[in-house]
């Protein structure tokens, strides 16, 4: 009998640590500890109310990040056929990189874990084709419309060390440095008592 993988929840890293603007580096096999680490990433992303969870955002470096959509975000209309119906709803990506990006784009307001409180509009690719790392360490392809698609973009924006905000208008940035600010020095006196 196969023992479960316990998970563990970690602590989410605000905007402020500088682990936010750090590159991954590429994951060089499926190890052990590759494997808990997301399993904890998944927990602890789901233990926050997220969609999406990327390795910097709990203080690792390496090329991972988690998704997992309820049914309903991977809808155009609520009774019409999921977008990515070949794609399970939880999916983790492993050394991802985009292939392909669609020319058509959609605006739609995100949030993000490391930013509680601060949301904006951000303009993505409606379509993504990916290379990533499977669990079983084989390449894998996988291709991604929709809310999924810019769940993938947002978590790979992270990995290498670029946040959600940078794509926000001038205009948005303006409106949200006061937030940006307060929640900077908060991270700052937070990693000091640390």
């Amino acid at each position: 009998m196969v023992s479960p993988v316990m998970s563990s929840l970690l602590s989410i890293h605000t905007y402020g640590d500088p682990v936010l603007r750090e590159s991954s580096r590429p994951v060089d096999a499926i190890t052990p500890d590759i494997l808990a680490l997301i399993e904890d990433m998944f927990a602890t992303m789901k233990a926050n109310q997220g969609v999406g969870l990327a390795a910097q955002q709990v203080g690792r470096t390496e090329s991972v990040c988690v998704i997992e959509l309820p049914e309903s975000y991977d809808r155009e209309e609520e009774t019409g056929p999921r977008l990515n119906p070949d794609v399970p709803l939880r999916l983790s990506l492993v050394n991802p990189r985009i292939v392909e990006a669609s020319d058509d784009t959609c605006s739609l307001e995100e949030g993000c874990l490391s930013f509680p409180g601060i949301t904006g509009s951000v303009e993505r690719s409606w379509s993504v084709t990916i290379e990533h790392l499977g669990l079983d360490g084989q390449p894998r392809t996988t291709t991604l419309q929709g809310f999924f698609a810019r769940a993938a973009q947002h978590e790979m924006d992270h990995l290498a060390g670029d946040l959600f905000i940078d794509r926000f208008s001038h205009v948005k940035k303006l409106a949200v440095r006061g937030k940006l600010k307060r929640l900077q020095q908060e991270t700052r006196e937070h990693l000091a008592a640390g």
